[in-house]
C-alpha cells in the first residue's frame, strides 16, 4: 500500500517542530520557567541549553545529517524531561498530559532515528 504521506515530510515536519521549541526555549528562557529547584546553576542556562538541542537535532533531522544520532540524544533529553520535571507534577494533580507529551515525542525520536541510515 503507497503512504499518502511521505516518511520524508513527515520527519521534516517533525524536525520544524523541534526548530520551534528550540526557538521558544530562547525566547522565554529568561528566568527559567519550569526548571526544577534542584538543578545547579541559573534555571536559564538549563533553558538554553535544552532549547540547543531542539535546535540542533531539528537541523539535523532537516538536513539529514547525524539524524541517528540526533534523534536518540532528543528522545534521552525527552525521558529525562518525564523523570525530572513532568512526572511528580503528573503523580500530585493526575495530569498526565505533559509527560504523556513528551513520551509520544521521544518514541517519534526514535523511530526517526531507527530508520536512518
Amino acid at each position: 500500500m503507497k503512504s499518502i504521506i511521505p516518511t520524508r515530510i513527515a520527519e521534516m515536519i517533525y524536525g520544524l517542530v523541534m526548530i520551534a521549541f528550540g526557538l521558544l526555549h530562547f525566547k522565554y528562557g529568561k528566568g527559567g520557567m519550569g526548571v526544577p529547584s534542584f538543578m545547579p546553576g541559573d534555571p536559564s542556562i538549563w533553558m538554553y541549553i535544552t532549547g540547543a538541542g531542539f535546535l540542533l537535532a531539528g537541523i539535523a533531522i532537516l538536513i539529514n545529517k547525524f539524524k541517528k544520532l540526533a534523534c536518540y540524544l532528543l528522545a534521552l533529553m525527552l525521558f529525562i524531561f518525564i523523570l525530572t520535571i513532568h512526572l511528580m507534577p503528573a503523580i500530585n494533580d493526575h495530569n498526565f498530559a505533559q509527560p504523556l507529551k513528551d513520551a509520544g515525542l521521544a518514541m517519534a525520536a526514535i523511530m526517526i532515528g531507527n530508520a536512518s541510515k
